[in-house]
């Protein structure tokens, strides 16, 4: 098979952080919403907190280099920048990727709550950016900043992630934008590491053009479709090459993952029935089809399958994956005593540990 890599990278394994929106019901997630949403709590750990720490801390020792705590002001969900200092003091090495949505916090604060983050982690913050497509979210949590266009969205994106990073590259500039504004503009603290990493999924070519210019990391797209694995795999194949043509054009390395969601059991019937199962509640509303939709990777089957699949995509480039499960830690725990002793040949990348005390 035609690899797409200039060279060989490490894989990382990644994991959502589970909230209210991003995992199917279960029992524990359940009860942790229902506390969320009525007063009451004084002197009690909360639920959804500490089912995060659970999930996050088990996939921390198991290897796993980095967590994906996605944002839905519209929710049940804690704020993603605070659960993320949270889990920061309650975890040792796994990066903490906070998913930020342009329009609804202007760049300058997010490079303040990034930079912050950063160093209440010894290091270890990321950012997801999210060009949202909730109009009512925005509506509520932005002061009416919805946009129609793709074109006024994806400019808002250049110029939101261009901000961003000048505020976090420590340096006073100046900055007139069609959407930000800026005089004198800098940052009085700097991040703990000279560089935090900027992740982004876009299918819109004027997106995938951002992502190439400023980001680190592209998330590819696939139909969510688990039955067509070969034509995904094979659209992923090209939009890899084409994405890393892309960033190489500009004279840059750009890495790519892939979002997934697996399922794996002893036999094909049982993962299906499974797979089944979480499509048939997919078809709720659109909260629901956000972990669904990861089945289109294919990542359903036995744990050979999942790990021959897994190895395909290290092959043609793909080096992140973000992992949904469900149940969430019944489903981490099968794939981490049964996929990941099949991956044997590939590179594990596993963060070092930092200094933080809980």
């Amino acid at each position: 098979m035609v690899t797409t890599r200039e060279e060989p990278r490490n894989l990382r394994l990644g994991i959502w952080t589970p909230l209210p929106h991003t995992i199917p019901p279960e029992p524990r997630m359940q009860a942790a919403v229902d506390r969320l949403t009525r007063p009451g709590g004084v002197g009690i750990a909360d639920p959804s907190f500490e089912f995060a720490c659970d999930v996050v801390s088990r996939a921390e020792a198991a290897g796993f280099s980095t967590t994906l705590i996605a944002a839905r002001f519209l929710g049940p969900d804690l704020e993603a920048f605070m659960l993320a200092s949270a889990l920061a003091v309650r975890t040792r090495s796994i990066e903490l990727l906070v998913a930020v949505h342009p329009g609804i916090f202007p760049p300058q604060v997010v490079a303040k709550m990034a930079a912050s983050l950063d160093r209440l982690s010894a290091g270890r913050c990321a950012l997801n950016i999210v060009n949202g497509w909730w109009a009512d979210e925005f509506a509520l949590f932005s002061n009416g900043a919805a946009l129609d266009g793709d074109g006024e969205r994806y400019l808002r994106m250049r110029e939101f992630v261009d901000v961003l990073q000048r505020m976090l590259s420590g340096t006073t500039f100046d900055y007139d934008g069609q959407f930000y504004y800026a005089q004198g503009g800098f940052l009085p603290i700097r991040p703990a590491r000279d560089h935090i990493p900027f992740y982004a999924a876009s299918r819109a070519l004027e997106g995938k053009e951002v992502v190439a210019e400023l980001c680190d990391l592209w998330f590819t797209d696939y139909a969510p479709d688990h039955k067509a694995f070969q034509a995904n795999f094979e659209r992923m194949r090209g939009d890899v090459a084409a994405m890393k043509s892309r960033a190489r054009s500009r004279g840059r390395d750009l890495e790519c993952g892939i979002s997934c969601h697996v399922i794996c059991a002893p036999d094909a019937a049982e993962a299906e029935r499974r797979a089944a199962v979480l499509l048939a509640y997919a078809q709720r509303d659109r909260i629901a089809a956000v972990a669904a939709k990861g089945l289109g990777a294919g990542l359903v089957g036995t744990p050979e399958l999942v790990a021959s699949r897994i190895r395909a995509y290290y092959e043609v480039g793909i080096t992140c994956l973000m992992l949904h499960f469900h149940p969430m830690l019944d489903g981490l725990q099968t794939f981490v005593d049964r996929v990941i002793p099949l991956l044997d040949d590939i590179p594990i990348y596993r963060a070092p540990q930092c200094e933080v005390r809980s």
